[in-house]
């Protein structure tokens, strides 16, 4: 079986996403087949599998980002559904998808679970300055989660306001733009100077986890990630987008 839906890759508006403010993002549903997207939640690993990461001071003064997290390597033993699912994503048809969105040649694909658990949050921040991009993967279903608890990533908009080496609080923003969480839901979006996001202090039950897969997309050495950097050259460095 296929868990993602190749149609609907082909069909993101890679223009529409590169446009969109404060920064590229998009939040699509069905980027997973509805049965793809049963076998991974069912199998998703178990949180025995986890590093606790507590406490760990972050750059910048911004609070640390409590959670339990699996880093994806080689070899790494997984139920087979997260096995095939990691196939298609190091395959060429997703590997095109990304190209085409955030227009790089090339990139270095990184994946981790993150598991959450009640109280804690992520701060408002910018992703580090190596990554292109990230897709989030949720799964949260009327089974488990009720969306009162929260849990969704917020897209902020500083309006250019905060250097990216800074701690705003989420009061500090202009503007907050929940993505939607439950089902088969996804986010996608780029890293920028200003690409504020965060996720507010979950409200869930002691024992309740908040469960996303993350992608991370990075450059693909220092002379990619230098070249896109500077204005005139990343014109040339990066891939026509079509949509």
């Amino acid at each position: 079986m296929s868990y993602l839906d190749f149609d609907a890759l082909r069909a993101v508006d890679a223009l529409g996403f590169r446009n969109r403010k404060p920064y590229p993002w998009l939040n699509p549903e069905g980027i997973l087949t509805d049965a793809g997207f049963r076998e991974l939640y069912a199998s998703l690993p178990d949180v025995s599998m986890f590093d606790e990461i507590f406490g760990k001071a972050r750059k910048h003064g911004q609070m640390s980002h409590d959670r339990y997290t699996l880093e994806y390597r080689d070899g790494l033993d997984l139920p087979k559904p997260w096995a095939d699912f990691i196939a298609e994503l190091k395959g060429p048809e997703y590997t095109a998808f990304v190209r085409r969105m955030f227009g790089c040649r090339s990139f270095k694909l990184r994946m981790h679970w993150h598991y959450t658990p009640a109280g804690k949050s992520v701060s408002p921040h910018c992703d580090s300055f190596n990554k292109i991009g990230s897709q989030i993967f949720y799964f949260s279903t009327p089974e488990d989660w009720d969306p009162s608890w929260g849990g969704e990533t917020v897209i902020l908009d500083d309006q250019g306001k905060f250097p990216y080496r800074s701690a705003p609080k989420w009061e500090d923003f202009a503007d907050a733009k929940p993505a939607q969480t439950m089902g088969n839901r996804s986010l996608l979006f780029a890293r920028k100077p200003h690409s504020w996001h965060g996720v507010r202090a979950l409200a869930c039950p002691p024992g309740k986890l908040r469960k996303v897969f993350i992608l991370v997309f990075e450059f693909n050495g220092m002379v990619d990630q230098t070249i896109a950097q500077i204005p005139v050259l990343r014109e040339a460095f990066a891939a026509p987008a079509t949509a």
